[in-house]
């Protein structure tokens, strides 16, 4: 049996590998990890989806805040 675990929500330690803003996406490689911040995970997005084995994005997070303050 292989267990299987759920990679762990990104935090604001997490950064892009781009340009060092906060990461919202976890790109998963067979040779590794590349996290974006939510303007190059768009920005590189077709690539990244052609080699990827998994992609974890918690962009809808940024928008969390906006939403509950207009309830």
């Amino acid at each position: 049996m292989t267990a299987t675990t759920a990679a762990p929500t990104l935090t604001a330690q997490d950064r892009c590998d781009a340009c060092g803003a906060q990461a919202y996406v976890r790109v998963q490689l067979e040779s590794g990890e590349l996290l974006f911040c939510a303007h190059h995970a768009r920005k590189h997005a077709e690539a990244l989806a052609g080699v990827a084995t998994s992609i974890q994005d918690e962009t809808d997070r940024l928008y969390e805040d906006k939403v509950s303050e207009t309830r």
